[in-house]
Formats: C-alpha cells, sequence, structure tokens
C-alpha cells in the first residue's frame, strides 16, 4: 500500500486502520518497501525499527510522531526520528567486532559507575553520553537496528524531549513494555551473546540477567574495555579529584574508631573476617570523612576493605589534605591506591577461605566484577588471580558473577579443610545501610539546624519574589534558580545544593525532574503555577523542600488538584504504624484523596534523607515498590512528597522532610512501639491554594499548627520585610 502521507496526525490515522486489516505490515518513510511475514515479535520489531516513531498497540509497532495527538497513556514506546548519531554508529561497529571479531548482539548500559550511585561522576555518564538523556534513572540497550532506553514515569516527558536521533523510548512500568531481558530474549536471537560491562552492573542484577538470558540459550558475556569508553575517546571527562576532609565529630556524633568497632562486631556475628565497602555514602559515613567528587552528593570515590583487626581505604591519596590524613590515623585506617583494591579483596578472599571465615558483600551494591575477582581469588586457593577497577588483568569466563557464589555456613574455625570457594562469600545486606539510615542525636540536631538555615533562605526568597511578580516584574526559570541558590548560600555552614533545583513554571512543571536551562526557560508571572523543588548541602545536614505557588488566580482545577495532594501530605505525616512498617504500606495514604478523583502521580512518595550526605538514601522507601520491605525505623528520616502532574499544563507537589518519631499512643499492643513523623521542614504552604470546603477540620487544624512551627522556628532569625511576610503567610486558616 503505497500513499503520500502530508502530515502526522492523517499518519497516524491510517497505521491504525493498517495495523488492524495486515497484522505484519512494514511501513518506511521513503521509495522502500517490503511484507514482513514472520510471526516472531523479534522481526516486526526489526522490522518497524526504520519508523520514525514507534506506537506499540497490542504486538504490532506504528509510527507516532512525537508530536502528534496520540494520548501518552497508550504509548509504552516513543522514539526519536529514523536517523543515527555518528556515536550510535561507531558503537556498532565496535559491537560487531567485540570478543576477538565475534561481535555481540546487544550491548547493555546502565546509569551507574563502579559503586552503584544513583548520580556517576561525569567521566562514568556513559548512558548520558550515548543518549543525550539525562535523567537520574534508566538503562540503554544497543543491537545492530535497535536503540532502545528505558526509564520510569518521572522522566517519560524528559526523555522525550532529550534523546538523541535513533533512540526509542521505552516506558518502563507502562502497559505494553517488556523488561529488559524479555525483550532480549525475544529479540537477541538464540545462541547470541549479550555484552555487558560488569564493572557497572550489581552482582545481583547481573546474575538476574544471566539466568534469564541463559534460559533462552543465550549468553551474558562482558567486555572489556568498556566500548562506549572507545567511543568517548578523547572527550571523556578526567576523573573527580576534590579534596576530601572531615566530618566534624559535632555532627557526626560518634567517631570512626567506634563505627568501626560496631561494624566488627556485626560481621563477628556471622564469622565474616572481612567486608567490602563500595557505596560511596557508606565509605563516608563509616569514616566521618566528606568529599566532592560527585556533584551536590558530598562523597568521595573510594572502596573501603574492613577485616577483623584492620580497615583500608582505597583512594587517590592526592586528595586527602593533612586533617583527613590525621582523622584516618585516629581511627587505625591505612590507605592504599584506589586501583589496588582487587589485590586486597583477592587476598581477603583467600585468607577467609583458609581460616575457614567468609568475606562479606552486599550483592545489591558490589559490582559483579569484584565479586568475580574474589571467586578466581578462591578458585585459586593464593589470592593472585586479580583485578583492578576498570583495568582487569583477566577476562571472567563465565558471563556474571560466578556460578553458585551464594551465602551459606562456612564451616566450623579451625577445619582440616579449606571452605569451598562458593561458601566463603556471605552475600547480604550491607549492616551499614541500616545503620547510617538510623540518625543519632548528634546527626539528628545537624538535620534540624540544617532546616532553620534552609527556611530562612526559602522565605527570604519567597517574601523577594511575591514582590517582583507583584511590582510586574516576570523572572525566568534560570533566575529563580539563580536567587535563591545564591540566599542559600548565604547561610552559615552552606556546602552546595543537594540536587539540579527544579524551576518548573507553568507546563515545565508537569517534568518531574525538570531542570531549567537559559535558552528554552519559562517565565515566571502573575499568572504562573511555579512548582519549586530544591534542596541545600550544609556542615551540619541535608535538606530537601517543594513547594508549588501562583503569584496571581489559580484556577479552580487547579486548587482543587492542589488540596488533594496537600490532604494526602497530611495523611502521612499524621499516620500511626507500628515500628517495622514498611513504607510500601504507607504509600497509599497519600494517594488515596487523588485515587478519590481518579488522579495519581507516577513517582514514590517519599525516600530517606542522609545527615550532611546523599539527599537519596535507603534503606527505607516509601513507594508501590513492594520489593523494599525496610521497616520504617525511629531516628530515620525521610521526605514526603506526593504530586499531581498535567502534561502540557502544570506540576503540584508538596513535599517537607521528617524524623521517624515515637508516638504518643494510649496502649502498646504486643509491647510494640509505635512510630509517626515530625517534621523537619520550616517553610509556609501557600494558602490560596486550598480550597478549605474540601478539607476536613482535623486536616485544618493541622495546617493551623504546622504554619504556627514555622512562624516559631523562624521568627528568631528574620526582620523586616522577611518576618512580616512570614506573618501574612503563616496566618490561621
Amino acid at each position: 500500500i503505497i500513499l503520500p502521507i502530508a502530515n502526522h496526525t492523517l499518519h497516524i490515522s491510517c497505521m491504525r486502520l493498517f495495523s488492524s486489516v495486515v497484522p505484519h505490515l512494514r511501513v518506511v518513510h521513503g521509495l522502500s518497501l517490503e511484507p514482513v511475514l514472520s510471526s516472531s515479535y523479534a522481526a516486526r520489531h526489526r522490522a518497524a525499527h526504520h519508523l520514525a516513531s514507534p506506537l506499540k498497540t497490542g504486538r504490532f509497532l506504528c509510527s507516532a510522531s512525537l508530536s502528534s495527538p496520540a494520548p501518552t497513556r497508550q504509548r509504552s514506546m516513543v522514539a526519536s526520528n529514523e536517523s543515527t548519531s555518528p556515536k550510535l554508529d561507531e558503537l556498532r561497529t565496535l559491537l560487531s567486532k567485540a570478543q576477538d571479531g565475534e561481535g555481540v548482539a546487544a550491548f547493555i548500559i546502565p546509569t551507574e559507575d563502579a559503586h552503584m550511585g544513583e548520580y556517576p561522576p561525569d567521566c562514568d555518564a556513559r548512558r548520558v553520553f550515548v543518549t543525550g538523556f539525562t535523567g537520574s534513572a534508566g538503562t540503554a540497550v544497543v543491537t545492530s537496528d535497535a536503540a532502545l532506553l528505558w526509564t520510569d514515569g518521572r522522566y517519560f516527558l524528559q526523555a522525550e524531549s532529550q534523546l538523541e536521533s535513533g533512540w526509542t523510548l521505552m516506558k518502563h512500568g507502562t502497559p505494553g513494555c517488556p523488561e529488559i531481558e524479555d525483550w532480549l530474549a525475544e529479540n537477541v536471537p538464540e545462541g547470541s551473546a549479550v555484552g555487558y560491562d560488569p564493572w557497572l552492573h550489581t552482582v545481583a542484577a547481573a546474575e538476574k540477567l544471566e539466568a534469564a538470558l541463559t534460559e533462552g540459550g543465550r549468553r551474558l558475556v562482558p567486555l572489556s574495555p568498556n566500548p562506549v569508553d572507545q567511543v568517548w575517546g578523547r572527550a571523556r571527562p578526567a576523573s573527580p579529584a576534590a579534596p576530601v576532609a572531615p566530618h566534624a565529630l559535632e555532627w557526626a556524633g560518634v567517631a570512626a574508631a567506634e563505627k568501626l568497632a560496631d561494624l566488627r562486631r556485626a560481621m563477628a556475628a556471622l564469622r565474616a573476617s572481612a567486608l567490602l565497602v563500595t557505596a560511596l555514602d557508606e565509605v563516608a559515613w563509616l569514616l566521618n570523612l566528606r568529599g566532592g567528587d560527585v556533584a551536590h552528593n558530598p562523597v568521595f570515590i573510594s572502596y573501603c576493605l574492613v577485616t577483623a583487626d584492620a580497615a583500608t581505604l582505597f583512594v587517590d591519596g592526592a586528595k586527602l589534605g593533612e586533617a583527613a590524613g590525621a582523622a584516618l590515623r585516629e581511627a587505625g585506617v591505612g590507605v592504599a591506591a584506589y586501583g589496588a583494591v582487587g589485590d586486597a579483596l583477592a587476598a581477603a578472599a583467600a585468607e577467609a577461605r583458609r581460616t575457614s571465615t567468609r568475606v562479606w558483600l552486599d550483592p545489591a551494591k558490589v559490582n559483579a566484577a569484584l565479586k568475580r575477582v574474589a571467586l578466581l581469588a578462591l578458585e585459586h586457593g593464593d589470592g593472585e588471580t586479580r583485578a583492578s577497577p576498570r583495568g582487569k588483568k583477566r577476562r571472567a569466563s563465565a558471563g556474571a558473577a560466578g556460578n553458585g557464589a551464594a551465602a551459606g555456613d562456612g564451616g566450623a574455625v579451625g577445619e582440616s579443610h579449606p571452605t569451598p570457594p562458593h561458601r566463603v562469600l556471605l552475600e547480604r545486606p550491607s549492616p551499614l545501610a541500616a545503620a547510617k539510615g538510623v540518625k543519632n542525636a548528634a546527626e539528628l540536631a545537624g538535620m534540624v539546624e540544617a532546616h532553620l538555615r534552609d527556611g530562612v533562605a526559602l522565605v527570604t526568597f519567597l517574601a523577594w519574589l511575591e514582590a517582583e511578580v507583584g511590582a510586574g516584574r516576570s523572572l525566568t526559570e534560570v533566575e529563580v534558580d539563580e536567587r535563591l541558590t545564591a540566599l542559600r548560600a548565604a547561610q552559615p555552614g552552606y556546602r552546595d545544593t543537594s540536587f539540579d533545583t527544579i524551576a518548573g513554571a507553568g507546563p515545565h512543571g508537569a517534568i518531574i525532574h525538570y531542570r531549567a536551562e537559559p535558552a528554552t526557560a519559562a517565565r515566571v508571572g502573575a499568572d504562573t503555577l511555579l512548582l519549586l523543588d530544591s534542596g541545600g548541602q550544609y556542615d551540619c545536614g541535608t535538606t530537601d523542600v517543594t513547594r508549588t505557588m501562583h503569584f496571581g488566580t489559580p484556577s479552580e482545577h487547579q486548587r482543587r488538584c492542589f488540596t488533594r495532594v496537600l490532604r494526602g501530605h497530611i495523611a502521612l505525616d499524621t499516620a500511626v504504624y507500628p515500628e517495622g512498617t514498611p513504607g510500601c504500606a504507607l504509600d497509599a495514604l497519600a494517594r488515596a484523596p487523588l485515587w478519590q478523583l481518579g488522579l495519581n502521580y507516577r513517582h514514590g512518595t517519599g525516600h530517606g534523607v542522609g545527615a550532611a550526605l546523599n539527599v537519596h538514601e535507603g534503606p527505607q522507601s516509601i513507594s508501590g515498590r513492594w520489593h523494599i520491605t525496610a521497616g520504617l525505623a525511629r531516628g530515620m528520616v525521610c521526605s514526603n512528597e506526593p504530586g499531581y502532574y498535567e502534561d502540557g499544563a502544570f506540576g503540584i507537589r508538596i513535599e517537607n522532610l521528617f524524623v521517624v518519631t515515637e508516638a504518643q499512643t494510649p496502649f502498646r499492643f504486643g509491647g510494640q512501639e509505635y512510630l509517626t513523623a515530625q517534621p523537619l521542614t520550616v517553610v509556609p504552604i501557600q494558602k490560596k491554594m486550598m480550597v478549605r470546603e474540601e478539607m476536613t477540620a482535623d486536616e485544618i487544624a493541622w495546617v493551623d499548627a504546622y504554619h504556627a512551627k514555622v512562624l516559631a522556628a523562624l521568627t528568631p532569625r528574620l526582620s523586616g520585610r522577611e518576618l512580616e511576610w512570614l506573618k501574612e503567610a503563616t496566618l490561621p486558616l
């Protein structure tokens, strides 16, 4: 069927008609047309790869423009234009020559670096480099005729606007979007190889992927060097070299030597003679050090190996100043080159086998390459088969991290025969995650102080912004960001923002993790709904706060949506629950008022927050992710941030941080402690956005009580226009 199609709307209409009549139809822009007779999904996908924008309807892919009126909710796949970038072309050439010329059918490019951080340093942002998409979550897959990016609902709009030519967006979590391993199983020929970089995948992720591929007769093979690095070449940024400094005991609360002693007690209870710490925030917390290698996160690129009688920090020694070096010596911590971690892990594994003890690795945080290093040392028995980060001496013979390396009993100490290799490795969550997640008294005091400083900056900013807009002036989103950052920087102990400020005016507010750029920034005026999500890193703590404001007359629909979001926020803030309740059991409380209108949001409701550390941390999560079972405990700091977003129109989010605290209940069934939230954030919530008629008396009382707390907390630190603005903003409903 050959038709001259003049516009995308007609194109979509034609394709929908044809797809119901001709189930295996190939549509190509231009003159080359070819029927596709195969019934396999793989063949159909290859046929559809040349489309300008695939729209998946059932199991048929038809074309849809990014600017077409097709409903977003029905599209699990959205593609950029037909052409491919030179980077993709070069990458595909390298993949075809990989494995000594055998080639690989696909290559997986995750977001993570070797430490599995949410935000890798620029030199390790491989997925960003190859796709153009800058969001913090996503995985890319490249084959000879497809380039796909999987990301979640927070980033659908951002990915659609940022993906370079030749890429298809896979809307993870939406109906019709397959998991990566399922897509590979259907689209990669049986018997072929799928390439990956084992330094960029956790043990758990690599083993899950390998199992899925092996079941279908495919192989997971490590590639070294990483072909993306080869494409990047000399343009790849240098490794970060920010200085490392001690974190004051005043705010840390517990000395590093005491933390190490606690860790060794946990290791001894499980007969672990060594534990490898790979998560950067865990290293920083354990040793009471802070750095600046990752934007907005005060961490430094490093590993730490802890044994029964020693601890070694693997780091670029040039980053350590005199104060950091002295702090490490006081804690009894040695220093070695960053690249020496493989040798040390291999030696620790060999020693553990000899002494019938175990090496503790967190499979959700340790990369697959390091586990393979340990297994090779165990297989050889002398610790001589080693590897160092990004400089592996031997390619792993198996695909992922090795076979059967499960946690198990290591045999009694003193046995005459060494423990089998697969039983030497103790694979379980790092004990540092829970220890770091529950803040001590000094850390909580620091978080309170950080939020008071942050409240001063926010109130000063909001008073200024309201005056500017009231005087008829409009500002760009970038100017909003710059002004707020400058006011934060004026606060004592300020170090950095805790993430890129999200200042989304009007339609930009619907882009959940939006970042304003000078060329495309919208203006904030009297007719604009502004979503402002921002935070600061201070010497004493970390903040994260979102407020949504209108400086003119908001629509009734906007006010109604705002009120529903606020009611969900209040429901979570006032909830009382048994100690150990997982966040997934609380998530629905914040969504229920929106659900009553048939509305929802595509992100979690809350995350853990570090104390002068990463703004996102675990182990807890308040979301619909039921596999995260870590319970809430007294002393944890979490966010409470329900929202609502209308694509192309506006976004609403209300976020406070809170500390989990003991609830005063008349009974304690079974002797169990009950918990509730105590807000840390002290910033007014705009009252004119609230529809009081839709709020209960208890909800109105909550708003008044919260605003009274904000006024009392900030009055001693404000004066003049800012104090008068605060008094007006916190008047009772």
